[in-house]
C-alpha cells in the first residue's frame, strides 16, 4: 500500500507519520499540493491521500480539484488533517463524501495511522463486488470465475432455477447470465428479478453466444445494463465488467 501525504509545510510531524506508516508496511510520498509534482507519482500506487492542510493549501485550488479527480477515477481514500475551519474549506472544494476520516490537530500520529491502516484493510475487503454467474456449462462457469476470481466474490449458479434460488436470499452486486438454458431461461430470470420490488433494481448483464438481432431486441427491451457475447476475448469481457463497475462507482460518489 502507498500513501501519498500532501503538505504545503514540512515538520516533524510529516516525519513521525511517514515512519508509522512504514511500520504499517506502507510506502510513502510526501508532496506539496501542486498538479505537477501529484502527477508525478505513478497512477498505479496511489492507494490513499493524506492531506495535512493549513491555510496555504486551501488557497491551492487547482490543485484540490485535481486529487478530487484522481479520488473520483480512482476510488482512492481521501483523509485530513486540519483545524475545524480549514477542513471545513476543503471538504467544501473536495467533497465531503470523498473525504473518508477528518483529524483534528492536534493530533496522536499513531492514533491517525491506525484508524487509516484500519479503514483500508475494511475497505478493500467491502470493496469486492459479489457477481452471480448463471451458466448451464459448467466449463464456462468455471471460466468465468477464473477470469473475475481475483477483483469479485464470484458466486455460481448452473441454471436458472438455481439463480432464483440463491437471490431470493442474497444480494449481489451483478448477475452475469446466459440466455439460453433449459427449463428457465435468461430471458425468464430477468423478466422475475424485474418483477420483484426487493431486487428489481440488481444490475444484471447477458454472457450469451445468441447475437442475433431479435434477440437483441426483445432482452433490451427488459433493460438489462449490458449485452456481451461469449465469443469476446476473456480480457475484454472482464474489461466491460470493470467498466460497469467503474461507472457506477463514479456516479454514486458525484451524486453526493
Amino acid at each position: 500500500m502507498h500513501v501519498v501525504i500532501i503538505s504545503q509545510v514540512q515538520s516533524y510531524l510529516l516525519v513521525s507519520l511517514k515512519e508509522f506508516f512504514e511500520r504499517a508496511e506502507y510506502e510513502v510520498t510526501t508532496v506539496k499540493a501542486d498538479v505537477e509534482a501529484i502527477s508525478q507519482i505513478e497512477e498505479e500506487t496511489m492507494d490513499v491521500f493524506l492531506l495535512y492542510v493549513d491555510e496555504k493549501m486551501a488557497d491551492e485550488q487547482q490543485a484540490l480539484n485535481f486529487i478530487k479527480d484522481k479520488a473520483v477515477e480512482k476510488d482512492i481514500p481521501v483523509f485530513a488533517i486540519g483545524d475545524t475551519h480549514e477542513l471545513s474549506v476543503v471538504e467544501n472544494m473536495i467533497s465531503r463524501n470523498l473525504i473518508r476520516r477528518k483529524f483534528l490537530r492536534p493530533i496522536n500520529v499513531s492514533e491517525v495511522v491506525d484508524a487509516i491502516v484500519s479503514f483500508m484493510k475494511d475497505h478493500n475487503k467491502r470493496n469486492k463486488k459479489k457477481i452471480l454467474v448463471v451458466d448451464d456449462s459448467g466449463t464456462m462457469l468455471r471460466n468465468v470465475k477464473g477470469w473475475l476470481e481475483e477483483d469479485y466474490q464470484v458466486t455460481l449458479a448452473n441454471s436458472g432455477a438455481m439463480a432464483i434460488k440463491y437471490l431470493a436470499t442474497n444480494r449481489p452486486d451483478l448477475v452475469l447470465l446466459d440466455y439460453e438454458m433449459p427449463i428457465v431461461d435468461g430471458k425468464q430470470v430477468l423478466e422475475m428479478i424485474r418483477s420483484e420490488m426487493e431486487f428489481e433494481d440488481i444490475p444484471v448483464i447477458f454472457l450469451t453466444n445468441k447475437g442475433d438481432r431479435e434477440t437483441i431486441l426483445e432482452v433490451m427491451a427488459l433493460k438489462p445494463q449490458g449485452y456481451l457475447l461469449k465469443t469476446m476475448e476473456p480480457e475484454k469481457i472482464v474489461e466491460s465488467i470493470n467498466n460497469f463497475f467503474e461507472e457506477r462507482r463514479k456516479k454514486e460518489l458525484l451524486s453526493f
